[in-house]
């Protein structure tokens, strides 16, 4: 039989009995923490601070991809994990953008887009996760590794920094990449809507047979 690499049954690959105080599960903490310290840095408005803030943004991006591999690779994958992990991503990326848009670095629109779209498909995920556990796609790891360099760009007071020639192409750069980010967060965003449709549609195609594997399930 072969398996939709996209989905994966509801109750399949259940974490193991792991401590919950794990490496990967600390360092999860760890970028929930460095949240609102990030929040301080960015507001006092000064040079230094501002860059000490993308400096705490990219370390905490950081421990995203670190406590994933290490959660996967030593079976560090608990339940708790699985809720903090998410999170802890969009509590980062989401107040970056609040700010950023707050200051005038970023247009509000681009993070009202972005905000939707990432609230959105979590409460999708949740609730089809009755049906069956949606993975996340090649495409969503494009859009928050996007979603992290051009943050980072804008984060770094590039004027005062570097020669005003280089600050411009940088500039343009960080432009090109806030709209791609965007494009890629919106095609992604509907991926998971047709997934869900036709999770939702093979569910409903089954009748009797899916409710009692499902029941079979619990």
């Amino acid at each position: 039989m072969t398996t939709n690499p996209q989905t994966v049954p509801t109750g399949a690959g259940e974490p193991a009995d792991v401590p919950l105080w794990n490496i990967a599960n600390v360092l999860t903490m760890l970028r929930i923490a460095m949240v609102p310290l990030f929040a301080v840095l960015l507001l006092q408005g000064t040079t230094t601070t501002r860059v000490w803030a993308a400096v705490v943004f990219a370390l905490a991006a950081a421990t995203d991809k670190l406590d994933g591999h290490l959660a996967r690779s030593r079976g560090l994958v608990t339940n708790f994990g699985k809720l903090a992990d998410p999170i802890a991503d969009k509590a980062l990326v989401l107040t970056a953008l609040v700010l950023l848009s707050l200051d005038g670095s970023l247009p509000w629109w681009v993070t009202i887009v972005i905000i939707v779209r990432e609230l959105g498909i979590t409460v999708l995920r949740f609730f089809m996760k009755r049906r069956a556990v949606m993975a996340a796609s090649k495409g969503g790891k494009l859009k928050t590794t996007l979603q992290v360099a051009f943050i980072v760009l804008l984060l770094v007071p590039w004027a005062e920094l570097v020669p005003t020639g280089v600050a411009d192409v940088i500039n343009v750069v960080t432009q090109v990449l806030v709209y791609l980010t965007v494009a890629v967060t919106v095609i992604t965003g509907l991926d998971y809507v047709a997934q869900a449709a036709r999770i939702a549609r093979a569910g409903d195609g089954t009748g009797t047979s899916t409710s009692a594997g499902a029941g079979a399930g619990r």
